[in-house]
């Protein structure tokens, strides 16, 4: 619509300074004719006039002239009448004849130039046009006869052809406007929006209509349009094929294809849910425009390429200032925005609610608890009772959207619905449930000291399958729930039996799209290192929310130590620190920040130039694509984390090197590092590890980058998001 009254006004715009620029010159052109008629009927009367006027003005007859000027200007035709004396005083002068004309002046000019003067000029009586004709007596001049004539008629006519004029266009415009928008929209829009219907349609895989209304013009483009669609869909069909063929081929590599073509065969058209506490998308309300943003998280990033192959529904917290008005009246949205595949189904959260379950027990309790990074968990009464009261408001939710769906799979994620499984099988049996938890599990004498610690793998066991990054965290999981909770558990199996259900506990070492969306599709640009004022020949980066499990602090104070130790390196290497904000309304989080923020300052006083600074900080989120830029121009990558699930970071760096060189630099406390065998383990507390192994890296031969790096891209490549989706489906689907 907005291009139809685009064109539109446009063509109007055109169409009036046209028919204006017309008008203008027809009134100059009328306006000059009428001029010049007037000018010549006032000296032809004036002419007229004279002759009876002279004799009386040579008698000084002042009577007879005041009567023969009253007699005269009683002609309707005459505006005023006046008869002057030689030196310009006033003789005789008629009634009507117009107050403020600067009379004097003109009679004086004419009679000095002895010859007649005209001029148009407003008055009293409006605009008039003033004669002046010098009168004479015998070659003498003695006088002069001043006719006054009505010029108003004059602009009256040049209105008069504005007006009608105008009127015209008036009409004109809204026919000629009425014209264009029917045929922008009919025969030029509709049918492109057909067009672009019909491809968007093809792409995603969905029937494409064989016949539609396009013709005429763009008939041709239509035709060839439908040759493009049947090869799209004959060449989805051969990747269906083709990947239904490879579902038994242990060894063929995981696709987005092949993944939803194993949806298909495992969950019998068994409908997928997926429920997390973070949304995929978040629209918000930007100089009075909803706009969406994907919030950062390698978990979310990871669950979406699942759904892009699942096409199921994906429940979570609505967060952002214009979800509401997005979504409809049910709070469901199609997604992605530019290319939907699947439903999101937003819960609204009050806000005190938000602070207690998130804020409170899942970011200041839970988190702390499973992370060793010697931050001391705060369990506070009020935040575990919203914590309760939220993971409630997500089960009824779920239920109501389950609801006639037999034996649904859901996927639930993570620590902020650990409560969710148990109420949503106490209602739903025939449900199966599958929790991942994305951040470690402690040990269980670290886990006892959470007072509702029992509630807890209450609510997770009601889960058919709990699924972990690492054996590790399984183990750990094994002996929380032995040592808290009367179960039976099978070690064989990896099974836990509590109140007469049985839970499976497994490891999936969650993963990236690769091949796929990890794939760099153009060159990187370096300008980006240009506008970050970076200029040295090599780059390190780092990629984290600002996070204290992160380990940022304790990376810079390596980097530090890797300039003092090697100084030679200064303005030759700068660390860039790419970090998103997260979290900001928890008071540890605002510290951290502040603490990250003083401490690469410190370090640019310490080392920088004029022309260099060894750390730039970023604190703002990235969007993939200028990440994949900066993965490809980073010789080294360091993830340093004090303790981690996983981290998708270093698995996202990894596929970006496409060229199979650059160094990653893993904590040996992340998950990856048992999968990404190829990278240089540190340990992050060490700041003199994390400072050789950044040397190790800026030094290492290419042959050496070759040989690690095509290790964890085939790692990498092996096992894809594709393939933990599927295991991890596969196993619920399966399950009793």
């Amino acid at each position: 619509m907005r291009q139809i009254l685009g064109i539109s006004a446009g063509v109007v715009a055109t169409v009036s300074l046209i028919i204006a620029g017309f008008t203008f010159n027809q009134a100059n052109q009328e306006q000059l004719a009428l001029s010049s008629d007037l000018q010549y009927r006032t000296r032809v009367l004036a002419d007229s006039l004279k002759d009876s006027v002279e004799p009386s003005l040579a008698s000084r007859s002042t009577s007879t002239t005041q009567r023969i000027v009253d007699r005269l200007s009683a002609n309707e035709r005459i505006a005023g009448l006046g008869v002057f004396d030689s030196s310009g005083e006033a003789v005789a002068i008629s009634k009507s004849f117009p107050t403020g004309l600067e009379r004097r002046t003109l009679v004086e000019n004419a009679m000095d130039q002895d010859t007649s003067l005209g001029a148009f000029m407003q008055s009293s009586a409006g605009n008039v046009y003033v004669f002046i004709d010098v009168l004479h007596q015998d070659d003498h001049v003695v006088g002069a006869l001043a006719l006054v004539q009505s010029a108003s008629y004059i602009d009256a006519a040049i209105a008069r052809i504005w007006t009608d004029n105008a009127l015209r266009l008036i009409l004109q415009l809204f026919l000629f406007g009425a014209a264009i928008f029917v045929l922008v929209k009919w025969v030029f829009l509709q049918p492109i929006q057909q067009l672009s219907e019909a491809m968007r349609l093809a792409r995603r895989g969905e029937p494409v209509p064989e016949k539609n209304h396009v013709s005429g013009l763009f008939n041709p483009l239509n035709t060839e349009i439908s040759k493009i669609t049947a090869s799209l869909r004959q060449a989805r069909a051969v990747a269906s094929e083709e990947a239904r063929m490879r579902l038994e081929q242990i060894d063929s590599p995981w696709t987005a294809e092949r993944l939803k073509e194993f949806i298909k065969t495992s969950a019998r058209g068994r409908p997928i849910f997926v429920v997390s506490n973070r949304e995929p998308y978040v629209h918000d309300m930007i100089n009075g425009e909803i706009k969406y943003r994907v919030p950062a998280g390698g978990a979310v990033t990871a669950l979406e390429s699942v759904m892009h192959a699942a096409q199921g529904t994906w429940l979570a917290h609505g967060s952002g200032t214009a979800d509401k008005e997005a979504a409809d009246k049910d709070g469901k949205i199609r997604v992605p925005p530019d290319e939907p595949q699947y439903t999101l189904k937003r819960l609204w959260l009050q806000k005190e609610d938000v602070d207690g379950y998130y804020n409170g027990f899942s970011n200041e309790a839970l988190w702390p608890l499973c992370h060793m990074a010697h931050v001391r968990p705060l369990f506070r009464k009020e935040d575990w009772t919203a914590y309760r009261k939220v993971n409630g408001e997500f089960a009824k939710s779920l239920l109501s959207e389950i609801r006639g769906v037999e034996r649904p799979l859901i996927l639930v994620q993570d620590y902020h619905l650990a409560l969710l499984p148990a109420l949503v099988k106490s209602s739903r049996p025939d449900a199966k449930v599958a929790i991942f938890w994305h951040i470690p599990w402690p040990s269980a004498e670290s886990f006892s000291i959470c007072p509702w610690r029992k509630e807890i793998l209450q609510g997770m066991l009601g889960a058919d399958l709990i699924g972990f990054h690492t054996q590790q965290y399984c183990n750990n999981f094994l002996d929380t729930v032995g040592s808290e909770l009367e179960s039976r558990i099978d070690y064989e199996r990896f099974s836990i039996f509590q109140a007469g259900h049985e839970a499976q506990v497994k490891p999936f070492p969650i993963s990236i799209a690769f091949p796929g969306t990890a794939e760099p599709k153009t060159g990187a640009n370096k300008n980006v290192l240009e506008n970050l004022g970076i200029r040295s020949p090599y780059l390190a980066l780092g990629v984290d929310r600002l996070d204290y499990t992160k380990g940022i602090l304790e990376r810079l104070r390596g980097v530090e130590f890797f300039f003092d130790k090697h100084p030679t390196y200064r303005e030759k290497l700068t660390f860039l620190q790419i970090s998103s904000p997260t979290r900001e309304s928890v008071a540890k989080y605002k510290e951290y920040s502040k603490e990250v923020s003083a401490e690469a300052e410190r370090i640019n006083q310490k080392f920088g130039t004029r022309s260099w600074r060894p750390v730039v900080l970023e604190k703002r989120t990235y969007s993939h694509r200028e990440l994949l830029e900066l993965y490809e121009l980073a010789h080294a990558c360091l993830v340093t984390s004090l303790h981690d699930g996983m981290n998708l970071v270093a698995k996202e760096y990894v596929a970006a090197r496409t060229k199979e060189d650059g160094v990653l630099i893993l904590s040996m406390f992340a998950g990856a590092s048992r999968d990404l065998r190829g990278a240089l383990l540190v340990n992050p507390y060490s700041a003199e590890e994390t400072a050789d192994a950044l040397y190790s890296a800026i030094t290492m031969s290419k042959s050496e980058q070759h040989r690690r790096m095509k290790s964890m891209r085939d790692s990498v490549q092996d096992y894809n998001i594709y393939r933990w989706a599927a295991e991890l489906i596969k196993t619920l689907a399966t399950l009793g």
